[in-house]
C-alpha cells in the first residue's frame, strides 16, 4: 500500500554531507530537520547517524509535553476511540493545550471524531503538522495527529509487519509537530502487542499514566484485565477505569436500564484495586457527535453524557498536579540540600561562638523563601 502524501522534496535545502567523511564522526551533529529519516529525501546519500537524529527528535517533542495519557482497551469496540476524543475536548475546554495522537494502526478513527475526514498532513520544515482541531470555547486548538492523515483513501486497509509499526510508533511521537503541550491523550490500538510495547518503552521515564476503556460484559471484562496486568507489571500508574455502554435512558419515559449486568465488573475492580471513574451512557447523541466530528462534551457541555465524562477529566488534571507538587518538592529537596552544603562550607569562616545564631538566622530566610515557592497551577484559574 501507499501512504505517501508528503511534497516530493523536503522544505529545508538539501545537506551536503561532505566527501568521504567518516559517519560515526558526524553522529554528533544534527540535520535540523524536524522529522523522521524515513521521510527525508536524502537518506541514501545522507551519512548522519540515524538512531541518534531520530532519539533527539523524539525527546525534543517530549520535553515540551506535560503529562502523557494513554487510553487503553486490550479488547477492539469497546470505545477507546470515543473516551480519547471526549477526554481530550474535556481538557481543552478547560484551558489546557492538548494534543491527540491516534496510535491505532489498524483503526486511525481520530479524524473522523474531530472532523478530519478526508484531509492530510504536510510536511513542514519543523516535521508533521497535526491538524488543529477549534471549537467555541475551546482556547487553544487542540492537536489530532493520525495515520488517517497519509492513507490515500479512508478505506486504504493497512497491512503492515510489526517492523513497520514500530517505525510509525516513532514517527508519531518524533514526527509530528506537537509543539508545547500540557496533555497528549494517545488512543491506542487494542491488545497488548507491538504498538504498546514500543510506546511504553518510548515514553518510559516521562509523566505517563493509563486509562482503561472497557464495557461491564465478561467478554470484555476478560481481556481489559489483562491490560491491568499489564500496566502493573510496566508499573504504569493506571489511573481508573471508564465503563462505556454502562446504561442506556429511554427517550420515551426517560427511565434508565442496563444493558449488561455490573455486578461481577465491581467486583473484579475491587478485586485488582483498580477504581471506577466513570460509567458512560449508550448514547444516541454520543454516537452522532462522534460521527459529526464534534465531541459531545464540546456540543453538549451541559448533557449527561458530559457531566459522565466530567470525572475522567478530573482524575487527569489531579494526577497532573499531583505529579507537578512531587516535581516541584524534590528540586526545593534538592536544593535545601546544596544549600545546606553552601552553608556550612561558609560558616566555617564565621568565629564558633557566633556561628549557632548565624546558621539559624540563614536558615529562617531560607525557610521563607521556600514558603513562596510556584504551588501547582489550580486547574480552574490556568496560567500559561
Amino acid at each position: 500500500m501507499s501512504v505517501s502524501h508528503f511534497p516530493p522534496r523536503d522544505p529545508r535545502p538539501p545537506r551536503d554531507p561532505g566527501p568521504s567523511r567518516d559517519p560515526l564522526a558526524l553522529a554528533p551533529e544534527d540535520c535540523g530537520r524536524g522529522h523522521a529519516c524515513q521521510f527525508c529525501p536524502q537518506e541514501e546519500e545522507c551519512r548522519l547517524e540515524k538512531g541518534h537524529h531520530e532519539k533527539r527528535l523524539i525527546e525534543s517533542r517530549l520535553a515540551k509535553i506535560g503529562q502523557i495519557i494513554m487510553v487503553m482497551a486490550n479488547k477492539g469496540g469497546v470505545g477507546k476511540s470515543t473516551v480519547s476524543a471526549n477526554l481530550a475536548a474535556g481538557l481543552a475546554a478547560r484551558g489546557y493545550r492538548v494534543g491527540v495522537a491516534d496510535a491505532d494502526i489498524h483503526g486511525p478513527n481520530q479524524s473522523r471524531f474531530f472532523g478530519f475526514v478526508g484531509q492530510r498532513v504536510r510536511l513542514g520544515g519543523n516535521g508533521l503538522t497535526p491538524r488543529a482541531f477549534e471549537a467555541e470555547g475551546v482556547e487553544h486548538p487542540l492537536r489530532v495527529g493520525s495515520l488517517a492523515f497519509m492513507m490515500e483513501s479512508d478505506d486504504t486497509p493497512i497491512v503492515w509487519r510489526d517492523a513497520y509499526k514500530h517505525d510509525f510508533m516513532h514517527h508519531l511521537i518524533g514526527s509530528f509537530d506537537w509543539g508545547p503541550l500540557d496533555f497528549l491523550v494517545i488512543d491506542m490500538p487494542p491488545g497488548t502487542g507491538n504498538e504498546l510495547i514500543t510506546l511504553a518503552d518510548l515514553l518510559e521515564g516521562h509523566d505517563v499514566a493509563a486509562l482503561l476503556a472497557t464495557t461491564p460484559q465478561e467478554v470484555a471484562l476478560m481481556d481489559s484485565l489483562k491490560a491491568v496486568r499489564f500496566c502493573q507489571e510496566r508499573q504504569l500508574p493506571l489511573l481508573g477505569v471508564v465503563e462505556n455502554m454502562a446504561g442506556v435512558t429511554c427517550p420515551h419515559c426517560g427511565g434508565e436500564f442496563h444493558l449488561f449486568p455490573r455486578a461481577h465488573l465491581a467486583e473484579a475492580l475491587a478485586e485488582v484495586e483498580v477504581d471506577s471513574l466513570a460509567q458512560i451512557p449508550l448514547s444516541p447523541a454520543l454516537a452522532s457527535g462522534s460521527d459529526s466530528g464534534q465531541p459531545i462534551v464540546l456540543a453538549a457541555p451541559d448533557g449527561p453524557e458530559a457531566r459522565a465524562f466530567a470525572p475522567v477529566v478530573e482524575a487527569c488534571v489531579a494526577h497532573a498536579r499531583q505529579g507537578f507538587a512531587e516535581a516541584a518538592a524534590h528540586s526545593l529537596q534538592a536544593l535545601a540540600s546544596e544549600a545546606g552544603d553552601e552553608l556550612e562550607a561558609a560558616l566555617a569562616s564565621v568565629p564558633p561562638e557566633q556561628r549557632d545564631a548565624v546558621r539559624h538566622e540563614l536558615q529562617a530566610q531560607f525557610a521563607g523563601l521556600l514558603g513562596d515557592a510556584p504551588r501547582p497551577p489550580d486547574p480552574d484559574d490556568v496560567t500559561r
